[in-house]
């Protein structure tokens, strides 16, 4: 199942040096309401994507929520799955994670086994991730659910390495997360050293909480920035911050 258009937007993106901007949403923190304002300020922002999932769905209004969201906006929605059950065609596009800083298979390929029937059927476009898990200086819920360790946020190289892995291993996208409510985010000197080297697109996410950290991560290579807390407390950011990523 090859990847289609919103692969090719990164790729544009990655080959004309420029960053993009997506709102991550957790379903079990938002409600109708704050669904359809979200919607009319990612509109007004210009925000490229939205993404949605999160490491655990209690609520299970997945399915809702984007439906809820089209019927105010046409900004494509990315699922960014905590599980295999976080998978619906209702959605866009499918960032297919495989946790390649850790070592826990279930996460390098256990889950996607159980998934593939799922995400073969759903129609969905399926962009294959290198998602790498970086020390945001506090426990996250990432973490502790797939059983791993983050990658040091002052070993840039070992970041480079693993993604030069999952490169050649054939991953449409590179994924450095410093996880949902980092105490720091991912270093501007990992965000180069990675970005300067690898052909295909970087994003980036965790711990962003200003505009003008948006920017400083866009400069130093970011080929899409990902913020979810800091709009959780504050949806007015996202104009400033998608602005922010469009000034590189």
């Amino acid at each position: 199942m090859a990847a289609g258009n919103i692969f090719h937007q990164l790729c544009t993106f990655k080959s004309q040096n420029k960053c993009g901007f997506a709102v991550l949403v957790d379903p079990d923190k938002i409600d109708e309401a704050g669904m359809r304002k979200l919607a009319k300020l990612a509109n007004t922002a210009a925000v490229d994507f939205v993404m949605i999932g999160g490491s655990l769905l209690m609520v299970h209004q997945l399915d809702l929520c984007i439906t809820i969201f089209k019927q105010e906006s046409n900004i494509p929605i990315l699922l960014f799955p905590g599980s295999p059950a976080q998978v619906t065609p209702k959605a866009d596009a499918l960032l297919y994670l495989s946790l390649i800083s850790g070592r826990n298979p279930d996460l390098l390929i256990g889950q996607h086994v159980v998934s593939a029937p799922v995400v073969k059927a759903s129609g969905l476009e399926v962009i294959s991730t290198g998602y790498i898990l970086i020390d945001g200086g506090v426990p996250t819920t990432v973490s502790y659910m797939s059983h791993t360790l983050p990658i040091p946020a002052n070993k840039p190289e070992i970041a480079l390495c693993t993604a030069w892995a999952g490169e050649m291993q054939g991953k449409h996208i590179i994924y450095l997360d410093a996880g949902s409510g980092a105490k720091t985010p991912v270093t501007l000197d990992m965000i180069t050293k990675v970005s300067s080297n690898i052909e295909i697109p970087l994003v980036v996410g965790g711990g962003i909480c200003t505009p003008e950290k948006v920017y400083e991560n866009a400069k130093a290579g970011a080929n899409l920035i990902v913020v979810g807390n800091a709009i959780e407390k504050d949806l007015f950011l996202i104009k400033e911050m998608a602005e922010a990523a469009r000034r590189v």
